[in-house]
Formats: C-alpha cells, structure tokens, sequence
C-alpha cells in the first residue's frame, strides 16, 4: 500500500532523511522507532507532502504522491495524527470533527458519520459544545485520533500519539491502535513507548541519524537489538 524508496527530504542544507526505504502492507500496523530528533517526525511530514522530498520516491497504492501538494494527499486515502495533536483549539469539538468530513463533502449525514467516534470515545458526545482547547491531554488526542479517522482512510499515520499522557490514556490509545488495524486500516506509528510499541505492531523500523538501521518483525526485536539501536 505505502512504498517509500531511498527517500532524501532536508530542512534548509540539513539532510534530515537520508535514504529511507519502507513499506506498509494492507491492514499492517507498522512502528518507527527511534530516539529524539533523527528524522521520524520528519518522515512522516515528507510523506505528506509537508516537506517536499529532495530524491526517492513514495507511492501510495500505485500512485506516486512526492509531487503531489500537499492538500491531495489526504484525499488519496491518508490520514495523519501529528505530534502535539494539532487540533482547532478555538473550534468546539463539534467543529473539529467536522474538518475530518471535508474529503467527503457536504453529502454527509453527521450523526450517521459521528456514531462510531462516539462508540469509541463516548466523552467526545459529551463535549460537543466545549472548545477544543479546553479538553484535557487525552481528551484532545481521542479528538485528533477521531477527526483522522472521519475521512476513512487506508492507512493511517499517528506521530507519538502517547506523549505527555497518563497510564490509562496510553492504554486506551494502545487499545484504539489495535482496534483501528483490525478495522483493515493501515497503521504507522511513531512513538517513543518502545515497549508499547512491539505489544502492538507487526513490524518495526528502527531510524538514526535519518537513515534505517533496523528492518524486521517484532520476534526479531531482541533485546540486543534494541540495545544496539536504542541503548535501551
């Protein structure tokens, strides 16, 4: 489904994603792992279109989207969850999740396309009304997870989605990660919860200094191999 080959992106003259290659299957819930600051922010805004790539490819169902803006990438079928949740902080709620429905038009009955948010986030129907800056840490994240989801992607991509939340948040994210790939989405997720991260995915992707440095399933994922990737 997703395909990235030797992909180049920089900011400025700094090369941030050196060469990365990496590809996601239907369905595949695959993790990026990696310490702060050696691109996997970056990867996924490339992927995106956020950052145009300076060389390589990304393919996304047989299309290539490296020249594509930004704002069409989303519509092929995308969804993305950035770090820090970015969501409308002056927006109620309602308005928020309304942003996740413009792929599909002015056609969409809400309420018909609300019900499985409020299925998995019930607080979410309770705060309708309530600006969005007002919601808590976890809150905000349901939120962010919930408006990416409405435009009913293919794949999915969240970026530290457990950051700055208490333990039985990261649980509920944990367990809506899982839920999503069951659904037949795609997942990618970058986060710095290593532990978490190979209790939920099939595959991993270990980054340094932007490059990939590891590549393999979960069972592979040893103890020295994260000690010699991670130091952990």
């Amino acid at each position: 489904m997703l395909q990235l080959s030797d992909l180049h992106a920089y900011y400025g003259k700094s090369h941030v994603i050196q060469g990365v290659s990496l590809d996601v299957g239907d369905g595949e819930l695959v993790g990026v792992l990696g310490r702060n600051g050696v691109g996997k922010t970056t990867l996924l805004k490339t992927i995106m279109g956020l950052v145009p790539p300076r060389a390589g490819s990304v393919r996304f169902d047989g299309a290539e989207l490296s020249r594509l803006p930004a704002y069409q990438i989303p519509r092929l079928g995308i969804g993305y969850v950035p770090q820090g949740r970015r969501i409308f902080p002056l927006l109620t709620v309602r308005e928020n999740l309304r942003t996740g429905l413009a792929k599909a038009g002015n056609s969409v009955d809400e309420d018909t396309a609300f019900a499985p948010v409020f299925a998995d986030f019930p607080v979410l129907k309770a705060r309708l009304g309530q600006l969005g800056g007002t919601l808590s840490g976890g809150e905000q994240q349901m939120l962010a997870i919930s408006r990416a989801l409405l435009g009913a992607p293919k794949l999915i991509m969240l970026d530290e989605p457990m950051e700055g939340l208490m333990p039985a948040m990261v649980t509920m994210v944990r367990d809506t990660v899982k839920r999503i790939s069951d659904m037949g989405v795609g997942v990618v997720l970058v986060e710095q919860n290593v532990r978490m991260v190979l209790d939920v995915v099939d595959r991993v992707y270990i980054m340094q200094k932007g490059t990939v440095t590891f590549a393999g399933r979960v069972r592979d994922c040893t103890d020295e191999v994260l000690l010699q990737h991670l130091g952990v």
